[in-house]
């Protein structure tokens, strides 16, 4: 065996075992390196918001379209807009109007710029 500096030494060959270190990766599944996912939601009901907010937590940026509740029922539409607040003030997101029918959700590692 050869030492730092070329000095050799003689060890037998039974002292000298594989040494590795093993680096634990985690799979794919569990984070998407370089992934980042953006979704198209329809908000046409008030339950709707239970599954925008549940992809929001799961670092989702969202475009959600408003127009099916806004055409059916401006009070629901509201009071839906709150909610979605709400969650995303809770999860330290992002939301802005764009256009007159769509919304924009964004999770924590995201922001809106406005100018």
């Amino acid at each position: 065996m050869v030492r730092l500096f070329g000095k050799r030494e003689d060890i037998p060959e039974a002292e000298i075992g594989e040494e590795f270190v093993e680096v634990n990766l985690m799979d794919t599944d569990e984070r998407k390196v370089g992934k980042l996912d953006i979704k198209i939601e329809k908000l046409n009901d008030f339950s709707d918001t239970d599954r925008i907010l549940r992809s929001l937590r799961e670092g989702a940026i969202i475009f959600v379209k408003i127009k099916g509740l806004k055409e059916k029922d401006m009070s629901e539409l509201k009071r839906a807009i709150e909610k979605l607040k709400r969650g995303i003030a809770a999860n330290n997101g992002d939301i802005a109007g764009v256009e007159q029918d769509w919304l924009i959700l964004t999770p924590e590692f995201a922001a809106v710029h406005r100018d």
